[in-house]
């Protein structure tokens, strides 16, 4: 039973190590395929500690050696893509926020019209921005 807990983890731990390397390399676009990859093997670690709990298992010998070991690195591996994710994240809102405010016109334009008249204030268009991953 113990076995199959620490072949997820190490399938998860593989899934965190190849997204944390597509965040660390801003490559957006590579994280976000790698998230499905993710969450099955975080649903198979789930699965397999929960049917190990329900019968009572325990790694003992150099199993339990092996767990240990997969167990700092999962929790170093989730702080490091926790890290991450909330880099690209805030770095994402930044790049939107920059092209919202580049594409909206001037809301008071200053200048004069016609006869000299000082222009009417320009009203906002509407605007929206949409992405597919």
């Amino acid at each position: 039973m113990m076995d199959a807990v620490i072949a997820a983890g190490e399938r998860l731990a593989e899934a965190l190590r190849a997204e944390n390397e597509a965040l660390a390399a801003l490559d957006l676009t590579r994280a976000a395929a790698l998230a499905t990859r993710k969450m099955q093997a975080t649903d198979a670690f789930a699965a397999a500690t929960a049917a190990a709990s329900r019968t009572q298992a325990r790694a003992e010998g150099p199993l339990r050696a092996a767990a240990e070991t997969l167990a700092a690195d999962l929790s170093t591996l989730g702080q490091e893509n926790r890290k991450l994710l909330e880099a690209a994240i805030a770095l994402q809102s930044r790049v939107i926020e920059t092209i919202a405010g580049a594409a909206r016109p001037l809301a008071n334009a200053p200048g004069y019209g016609r006869a000299g008249r000082t222009r009417p204030p320009v009203q906002a268009a509407a605007m929206a921005l949409a992405t597919r991953v």
